[in-house]
């Protein structure tokens, strides 16, 4: 009798400058447990710093892309360890999972295949862009187990939808479909399920071949001016706008508009 091997419960890797990380427990409808957070934290991290990496696109394999927490081992925790130690997880594992997805300096895509729920809504959030399969849902889910929201939710939610709309699927939780979720702007676009892998990977080919270093300098304006007046968000575009401005990427754009060609971006 041979041992059997578990799975890699996060999968990643590189084509075409396009980055994969795979959420990868479908009998759990990758749900989160402590080792899969630890490899999400880890690809998330090894995508922002893959110099290969010109986008990244993150999924979950199976029937949903990501269910939230993995509430069995939860409970177990909570039996056999103290409050602080359980609830670290959320300075140790969800808070920079969201934060490198948001700051990082290239494009990330979520393809979302199925269920987002809880965390793994957060997850597709931090995200620049959401791709749902026309099967996909989404939910808050916090207010269900009485909780508050982590991974960014707060912070990310009433920016995609608005507040108003915000308030009520975090206090008032319930399924969000795909066409529903197209509606309110919680995703960009929905396509059939048997379609999302083919179409999100064009989606990321496009931006894996543009220029990333201005689409880096806009993610940060962006950032800025959430937090800033216009006035200072003004500096800071003017700052940035300097620095692209001096990059091998604009030069090299201006020069093939004037050729009537098309540009070809290094990201430098």
């Amino acid at each position: 009798m041979s041992d059997s091997v578990a799975p890699e419960p996060v999968l990643y890797e590189v084509e075409g400058g396009i980055a994969t990380i795979t959420l990868n427990r479908p009998d759990t409808m990758n749900s989160l447990e402590t080792a899969t957070k630890e490899a999400l934290l880890a690809a998330v991290q090894r995508a922002a710093s893959d110099t290969e990496a010109r986008c990244v696109v993150v999924t979950g394999s199976g029937r949903a892309f990501c269910a939230g927490q993995d509430l069995r081992e939860h409970i177990d925790n909570m039996t056999r360890r103290g409050l602080d130690e359980v609830w670290a997880t959320v300075a140790e594992h969800y808070t920079p999972i969201a934060l490198t997805i948001a700051t990082m300096e290239k494009p990330v895509i979520a393809a979302i295949n199925g269920v987002a729920a809880g965390a793994g809504m957060s997850i597709a959030l931090a995200c620049d862009w959401r791709v749902a399969a026309d099967r996909a849902s989404f939910t808050t889910a916090f207010i269900g187990v009485g909780l508050s929201c982590d991974t960014g939710m707060s912070w990310t939610l009433p920016r995609v939808v608005g507040q108003t709309k915000a308030m009520e699927l975090l206090l008032w939780p319930r399924s969000v479909d795909a066409a529903e979720a197209l509606e309110i702007g919680l995703v960009n676009w929905v396509f059939p399920a048997d379609r999302l892998a083919v179409e999100v990977a064009d989606i990321a080919a496009r931006l894996a071949a543009g220029p990333t270093l201005a689409f880096a300098a806009i993610k940060e304006s962006v950032r800025c001016a959430a937090s800033h007046s216009l006035e200072e968000s003004l500096a800071f575009e003017s700052r940035l706008m300097a620095r692209t401005g001096g990059s091998e990427d604009h030069r090299s754009a201006v020069a093939s508009f004037v050729a009537k060609q098309k540009p070809t971006f290094e990201g430098r």
